[in-house]
């Protein structure tokens, strides 16, 4: 299990309450797995350790998502907050109002995509979405494992290129929170009603489209 960080900044929590649960189900229309259906993305992180196995659980996850031609263009930052020299970096290069609550996660990882292929000429233009698939994964993975995800596309890409020395081969293109769910009650009060899991979903026939063959004169 676990051990917990610094609880200067979060009074509320205690060891008796880290099992605290919070029904994220999805009203959903036809049945998805579990995983699918328990995912969410909260703001509000226990101040507690992720240990290595989770973190290689992790990103063995990202590893073996698909990628056109396998040019696996997913590359990721992180630091484990108990690391605090290497943590505030990538703290600082989220936006203000997301380091607020992001302090408390148990890691923080900065996503890239690698923009070319190996040996190839030319852009991938599937690199953003094979990214996607490798962070769907770890997210994936996480909740399996009682973690949660919160990913960000609210951060300063230019300071993460300065701070971690990032060439224009790759781009950063998202941040993601992980850590073990907390409690609405330690976020600023602006955040607390955004707290609970979104229910609004478009409905299966505002995005699908079945395609039906014309018949032919």
């Amino acid at each position: 299990m676990g051990r917990s960080l610094s609880l200067a900044d979060a009074p509320i929590f205690s060891k008796d309450n880290y099992n605290y649960k919070m029904n994220t189900s999805k009203q959903l229309e036809y049945p998805v797995h579990e995983l699918i259906d328990q995912r969410w993305s909260p703001r509000a992180f226990q101040p507690r350790e992720l240990e290595t196995h989770q973190v290689r659980s992790l990103f063995e996850a990202a590893r073996w998502a698909p990628s056109s031609y396998n040019a696996q263009p997913w590359r990721y930052i992180y630091a484990l907050n108990q690391s605090s020299d290497a943590f505030k970096p990538l703290l600082e290069c989220l936006f203000p109002a997301n380091q607020l609550w992001a302090k408390h996660a148990g890691m923080l990882i900065l996503a890239l995509a690698k923009m070319g292929f190996d040996g190839k000429e030319g852009i991938n233009r599937h690199a953003y979405y094979d990214l996607g698939a490798a962070n769907y994964a770890l997210t994936t993975q996480a909740t399996s494992m009682g973690l949660h995800v919160h990913q960000m596309g609210g951060f300063d890409q230019q300071k993460a290129r300065e701070l971690f020395n990032i060439n224009e081969d790759f781009d950063p293109v998202a941040m993601l929170a992980v850590g073990y769910k907390g409690y609405p009650e330690q976020l600023p009060e602006k955040f607390r009603a955004l707290e609970q899991p979104k229910k609004d979903r478009m409905r299966q026939e505002e995005f699908v489209t079945r395609f039906m063959q014309q018949p032919q004169d």
